[in-house]
């Protein structure tokens, strides 16, 4: 399905929308040039599932951990930020521990630049999200299956 935002506030709106159909174990691919707005989903999204804290891009911390407020009723407890921009391949990532994460049943993991980490993918509940930039404030967005 596709979506199209023109501001920030309507990436963010979209964001939450989509977080109100994730269940835990969900694998978020976001895909999209640099500047397309990866980051910008990713805070939607977690400001849907009731995270305050700030939301950072991870590319050079590679991986970012929020944890849900105690207060919302869901059976997610976190969130994994991953930024794979500057990896050549998944080595460094699973050095880190990714692998206890991803498609764990209380966590929903985010991935920026997926395709360098396909590998550790397999037999997981994959959700795509294209991100595409029309003009400064315009994107496309395509999720992949349609989940509303």
């Amino acid at each position: 399905m596709k979506y199209t935002t023109n501001t920030t506030e309507e990436m963010i709106a979209l964001g939450e929308k989509i977080a109100s159909q994730l269940t835990g174990g969900d694998i978020i691919l976001l895909q999209g040039e640099l500047g397309a707005g990866k980051t910008t989903m990713s805070k939607g999204i977690a400001k849907g599932l009731g995270i305050t804290d700030e939301i950072v891009s991870p590319t050079f911390t590679l991986m970012n951990v929020y944890n849900v407020v105690e207060s919302q009723k869901s059976e997610v407890k976190s969130i994994v930020h991953i930024d794979t921009y500057r990896l050549e391949n998944a080595d460094s990532l699973i050095e880190i521990g990714v692998e206890d994460y991803l498609g764990q049943p209380n966590v929903i993991t985010i991935i920026e630049w997926p395709e360098k980490i396909k590998e550790l993918l397999n037999n997981k509940k994959i959700i795509e999200i294209s991100i595409v930039k029309q003009s400064d404030n315009n994107r496309e967005i395509t999720i992949t299956p349609d989940i509303f």
